[in-house]
């Protein structure tokens, strides 16, 4: 039996990056991008004849960070097999060691495990959980964060802030925070939206959500700005939403002040239902009581 024909291994990858100097997560020709740095790399850790096939939690922008993406991808069974070479070591715990030793310094793999086959990275997510950093004028400018912290240039309130973003959680339709993309739905399930100044004095934007659609994060963060800045009222994020259309007045914050932190999924025996239900197109708003009683994501976290 020839190795492409041999049985598949599902292997879920737990990574982190820098991702100033990537053009973001996926592929595209010509450009540094996650995607295409790590598939190179398992390939030859791998020996696989050409790059691997990646399924990934969230396909962040060029410039946003990960402390907690999540991967997904089928190895031929002998690959896994031979990965460990003459040591004692387990496939996983060699996957990770030597990737570290081809992959650039901006990339991180911390873990490596096998997975059941209904596991799927991005639509048996539950859940992903988003932090954004900024400071104020007003507020300290530590020039070692400068990547991961956004520089803001006015005085802000997080106090006022934090109220407005609360006030955009729940299961609501986000077109007007969302890019919007032919036959995409715009509704979701923002879990949490809240501020905090934080130990060093930089104010934390925690985003909690089932999914995200393009450019929500940041288009979020962006309308509770001017309320800190206080040119808007609290309710002003509020009232774009209920439009229900892209709101032209939001500026999309820089990439840089974003990272993902982190991706939950349900138990195993739950894998393949909570995917199915994450394929299933949700409509609008009318479908609210299906959805919260199914608990029910659509698609993946994309172009943060």
């Amino acid at each position: 039996m020839s190795e492409t024909s041999s049985p598949l291994l599902r292997v879920r990858l737990d990574l982190a990056y820098d991702g100033t100097d990537f053009s973001g997560w996926a592929e595209q020709p010509g450009l540094r991008t996650v995607e295409g740095t790590l598939s190179a790399a398992l390939a030859t850790v791998l020996r696989l004849p050409e790059p691997a096939r990646l399924t990934v939690a969230g396909r962040t922008d060029a410039g946003v960070h990960a402390r907690g993406q999540v991967v997904h991808l089928d190895v031929p069974a002998p690959a896994w097999a031979a990965v460990p070479g003459r040591s004692d070591r387990s496939p996983a715990a060699a996957l990770v060691s030597r990737l570290a030793g081809v992959l650039p310094t901006d990339v991180v793999v911390r873990s490596a495990t096998e997975a059941p086959g209904a596991f799927d990275a991005r639509f048996a997510a539950l859940e992903r959980r988003y932090l954004y950093r900024l400071v104020g004028v007003d507020g300290p400018r530590d020039p070692l964060r400068r990547r991961d912290t956004v520089w803001w240039r006015r005085p802000l309130d997080v106090a006022a802030m934090d109220e407005a973003a609360r006030g955009l959680v729940g299961l609501r339709d986000f077109a007007a925070f969302c890019k919007r993309r032919e036959g995409a739905t715009t509704t979701r399930t923002l879990l949490e939206f809240s501020w905090q100044r934080l130990d060093d004095g930089v104010l934390a934007a925690t985003v909690r959500a089932d999914a995200f659609c393009h450019s929500m994060v940041r288009s979020l963060v962006g309308a509770v700005v001017p309320v800190g800045e206080g040119r808007r009222e609290v309710a002003w994020p509020q009232v774009l939403q209920e439009r229900a259309v892209r709101a032209p007045e939001i500026h999309v914050m820089p990439p840089h002040g974003l990272s993902l932190e982190e991706v939950l999924y349900p138990a195993d025996d739950e894998l393949g239902e909570r995917a199915r239900v994450a394929r299933s197109r949700r409509d609008g708003p009318n479908q609210v009581a299906s959805v919260e009683a199914s608990n029910g994501v659509v698609g993946g976290s994309q172009g943060l």
